[in-house]
């Protein structure tokens, strides 16, 4: 049985809570520990590659966000226009899609750190 390598180094850095909060929230992304996700990041930086686990973990949470944001949107839109007794046709219908389409990522990413993730212990 091979034994595994000892981690006996330490590295440390100074951040402020702002970046705290944001190390934070990744780490909690990618369901890591922070000192488990800083090692995971700056082993992958320095071997040439990006963490490929924690990116997309992050990106699927992002367009999971953006499409409810735009779906939101319509839903509201629509309910606006039925509460007030006014159809909507095709083409409405279809800008109000681009619309909500157009908007959705830059929405998400607005709302994400709002979600609560930085408060993990």
């Amino acid at each position: 049985m091979v034994k595994p390598t000892l981690r006996t180094r330490s590295i440390g850095t100074k951040v402020s809570e702002e970046e705290y909060a944001k190390l934070e929230r990744a780490a909690h992304l990618g369901s890591k520990t922070l000192g488990e996700w800083c090692r995971e990041v700056m082993l992958a930086n320095a071997n040439g590659q990006s963490p490929k686990t924690q990116q997309s973990g992050v990106a699927e949470v992002q367009a999971l966000m953006a499409e409810l944001v735009a779906l939101r949107t319509i839903l509201l839109n629509v309910l606006y226009k039925q509460v007030n007794g006014e159809s909507l046709t095709a083409e409405e219908m279809q800008r109000l899609i681009e619309r909500a389409d157009a908007d959705k990522l830059k929405k998400a990413v607005e709302r994400l750190p709002q979600t609560g993730g930085s408060n993990r212990s």
